[in-house]
């Protein structure tokens, strides 16, 4: 190689240099977050889902109903947790392939085991929602009656049951709900 040559290739090299290290520190800021379990068994699921994450446009969202994952991409941890907060509070729950973003603990279930429990804000759009809520719910011990209508929100159990385990069956599921107060 001539030193003209040379000296071309390095000149190239510097000034290419920060241009490299920005782009490596901009994708390095980045949040890319994979949410699996998430119950979508049709298209509203989905539509749901992009429903709820239009509420934070700093990320985006995804959703793979035949994967039944969720990934958001946002430009720092705090704008992806934003979005998967928006998806819990529409009623979609995952486990989330990210330390630094986590689906919120805000059941409310009280400890030990209650005779009824009526929950909210699970997505339930379709009877295939419903058949899945009942079917989680049915595993879990001491629950007598479940009711649980599509296109509803709302989940009543009664019997004698611990009220978490309720809540976890639904979780693993792949759906977030709250403990209604009286």
């Amino acid at each position: 190689m001539t030193p003209i040559r040379s000296l071309a290739l390095l000149g190239l090299a510097v000034l290419l240099a920060p241009a490299v290290a920005l782009a490596v520190s901009a994708s390095a800021d980045e949040a890319k977050v994979t949410v699996e379990g998430v119950h979508l068994c049709c298209g509203a699921c989905v539509r749901g889902v992009d429903e709820a994450a239009a509420k934070v446009e700093a990320a985006t969202v995804t959703a793979d109903r035949d994967a039944g994952v969720i990934v958001i991409v946002a430009p720092e941890v705090k704008a992806a947790q934003a979005a998967l907060d928006a998806l819990t509070d529409a009623g979609y729950h995952g486990t989330s392939d990210c330390d630094d973003v986590k689906p919120k603990d805000d059941s409310g279930a009280p400890e030990g085991k209650v005779t009824s429990l009526t929950l909210t804000g699970a997505h339930n759009c379709c009877p295939g929602c419903s058949r899945a809520i009942t079917g989680a719910l049915d595993e879990v011990d001491g629950i007598e009656s479940i009711t649980a209508e599509a296109r509803t929100e709302t989940v009543t159990l009664t019997g004698d049951f611990d009220a978490k385990a309720a809540v976890s069956a639904l979780n693993e599921a792949g759906f977030h709900v709250k403990v209604k107060k009286d």
